[in-house]
C-alpha cells in the first residue's frame, strides 16, 4: 500500500469588528497574531463597499503586539482579520528568555496591577515556596478558587485590588490579579492577549505570563481554555497595553464583534499545572 500519511490540519484565527463612525476617526487595532505566517492581512471597508486603508505601525510589534492604523470615514465600517495557524510544534523545553529590562518592568506596579498595595497580603498568603513555579501555581490556584467568573461584575476601570476584594470578574480581572500577586512576591509577570481555541463563549482572552527562573511561561487562572493552543496577540504590563482597539480621535462606536479561534487538530489536554510556553 502507498504512504497513507496526511498533512496535519491547520488551525484558524480571526475576528470581525463593526463600527458606526459619527465623525472621522483614527483607530488603532491590535488583533493580529504576534508572529503570523503568512504576514497579517487586516481588511477594512465601508458599507458602500469602498476599501479603507490599513497601515501597520512600523516597529510596533517588537515589544508588545502588531498595531494597525485605520483612518475611518463617517459611516458604517467593518474591519476583518483571518489567518491560519500551523500544526502545533513540539513543545519547547523552555519559554523565551527574561531580559534584565523585562525583569525590572514587569516587577513594578502598573495601572491595573497595583502590586505595591497588595504586598502585605501576598507575603502573608504565599510565603516560602521552594521555587517560583510553585509560587505561581499557588497564586493561580488561589485566584481560580476564590474568584467567580461573572460577566458584568467589573468595568473598564476595575483593578486587581478591587477584584481581590469583590471575588468576581472576567478573564482580564483573573489575569490582573494573578499578575499583581506575582509581582507582589517579586516574581516578574505580565499579561498576554490571545486567541484561545476552546474558549466558551468565544472572545478575545487575557492570560498571564510569569517568569520561572529566567524563562517566561503562560498561566490562566480561569482555566477556560487549554494553554498549548493559545495564539499570542500582544504582551504588556496590563490591559491598557494590549487593548484590541483604541480610538485616538473622532467619534466612533463599536457596534458588533465576533472572534474565531480553532485549534489545529484536537484541543490539547491541559491540567493548568505544567509549565507551558506561549509562542
Amino acid at each position: 500500500m502507498g504512504d497513507q500519511r496526511t498533512t496535519p490540519p491547520a488551525g484558524e484565527i480571526g475576528c470581525r469588528l463593526s463600527y458606526r463612525v459619527e465623525a472621522a476617526a483614527t483607530l488603532v487595532l491590535q488583533v493580529t497574531a504576534y508572529r503570523p505566517a503568512p504576514p497579517p492581512r487586516l481588511v477594512a471597508g465601508t458599507a458602500d463597499g469602498d476599501d479603507v486603508a490599513v497601515t501597520e505601525i512600523d516597529g510596533s510589534w517588537a515589544d508588545g503586539g502588531r498595531q494597525h492604523l485605520v483612518r475611518a470615514p463617517v459611516g458604517d465600517l467593518t474591519i476583518s482579520y483571518r489567518a491560519t495557524t500551523p500544526p502545533r510544534p513540539v513543545p519547547a523545553a523552555a519559554g523565551s528568555t527574561v531580559s534584565q529590562l523585562e525583569r525590572i518592568t514587569y516587577t513594578r506596579p502598573s495601572r491595573y496591577c497595583p502590586s505595591d498595595r497588595m504586598a502585605g497580603f501576598a507575603a502573608a498568603r504565599f510565603p516560602g515556596h521552594r521555587t517560583d513555579a510553585d509560587g505561581v501555581r499557588a497564586i493561580c490556584d488561589y485566584v481560580h478558587s476564590r474568584t467567580s467568573y461573572t460577566a458584568g461584575a467589573s468595568g473598564p476601570g476595575t483593578d486587581a485590588a478591587e477584584t481581590l476584594l469583590s471575588g468576581a470578574g472576567v478573564c482580564r480581572d483573573y489575569a490582573h490579579l494573578t499578575v499583581a500577586l506575582c509581582r507582589a512576591v517579586d516574581i516578574p509577570a505580565r499579561v498576554v492577549a490571545v486567541y484561545a481555541p476552546g474558549l466558551t463563549p468565544m472572545d478575545f482572552h487575557l492570560v498571564a505570563e510569569a517568569a520561572v527562573g529566567d524563562r517566561w511561561y503562560v498561566w490562566d487562572a480561569t482555566r477556560l481554555a487549554p494553554r498549548p493552543s493559545m495564539v499570542r496577540i500582544a504582551t504588556g504590563r496590563d490591559a491598557a497595553d494590549v487593548a484590541f482597539a483604541t480610538a485616538l480621535d473622532g467619534v466612533s462606536e463599536l457596534t458588533g464583534m465576533s472572534v474565531l479561534a480553532v485549534a489545529p487538530g484536537d484541543l490539547p489536554v491541559d491540567d493548568h499545572e505544567a509549565l507551558v510556553t506561549l509562542h
